[in-house]
């Protein structure tokens, strides 16, 4: 079996195990709506790949006692007394702003270029994304 494709809803809801199993297998598998393609991806491939072409680039920073964890470019940072607690608040920051993106920041021109952000927030659990955060989620 190849790259599994299909040319309307139809038949990809006819062949759905097919799509499936083809994602699954980390082959290409595609559906055409109108004149859109859309590529139908295993979830565990996407957000391993997002996070190992899209490095954190956090900064983390002791200051006065206690720890702040910031990214370079985007309107999240948080603060902990400790190391850990300063990621585990960067990690809710990081999903807080996930949602807000979703509900109304898609569009904005400033953060329309955070999709692949959002994805792997989105795709992520806790560990993982401290380990995004941290360099060590390869």
């Amino acid at each position: 079996m190849s790259a599994v494709h299909y040319d309307s809803y139809t038949d990809a809801r006819t062949h759905l195990k097919d799509l499936l199993d083809a994602a699954d297998r980390g082959r290409v598998a595609t559906v055409r709506r109108d004149t859109r393609t859309t590529a139908f991806v295993d979830r565990e491939r996407l957000r391993h790949y997002l996070a190992v072409v899209s490095p954190s680039r956090a900064q983390v920073v002791a200051e006065n006692g206690g720890w702040s964890v910031f990214i370079p470019g985007l309107p999240v940072a948080a603060d902990g007394a400790t190391f850990d607690e300063a990621l585990d608040e960067m990690v809710l920051a990081l999903r807080e702003y996930a949602e807000d993106w979703q509900d109304h920041l898609l569009d904005a021109p400033n953060h329309a270029g955070n999709w692949g952000l959002v994805q792997l927030v989105s795709l992520s659990d806790d560990d993982q994304l401290r380990d995004w955060l941290v360099g060590t989620g390869r």
